[in-house]
């Protein structure tokens, strides 16, 4: 991560406004386009998607939740769980 320029790393899940197939496909094409986002699930629950984001710093990930994820329409709520430190991680 560190020679990639990543030094904050979070995990956000996203609630739709809609559970519609057309607001799924936009919100999974946002993500597809947004190299910050390094994993997104579809998840059973009270939300849709779990993000994996990962970015240079706090400032970074407050421009992509506001700049990015803040402004898709069919998004609903946000709530971010910011990564303190990583114990096991078996893909590092």
């Amino acid at each position: 991560r560190g020679a990639r320029g990543i030094g904050f790393v979070a995990y956000a899940t996203v609630g739709l406004n809609a559970h519609t197939k057309a607001a799924q496909q936009a919100f999974e094409r946002a993500m597809e386009t947004a190299p910050e986002v390094v994993e997104c699930h579809n998840i059973t629950g009270a939300v849709e998607y779990l993000l994996r984001i990962e970015v240079a710093d706090l400032p970074a990930y407050k421009a992509f939740h506001t700049d990015v994820i803040g402004t898709l329409p069919q998004v609903n709520a946000i709530t971010s769980y910011v990564v303190m430190g990583s114990p096991k991680d078996a893909r590092a």
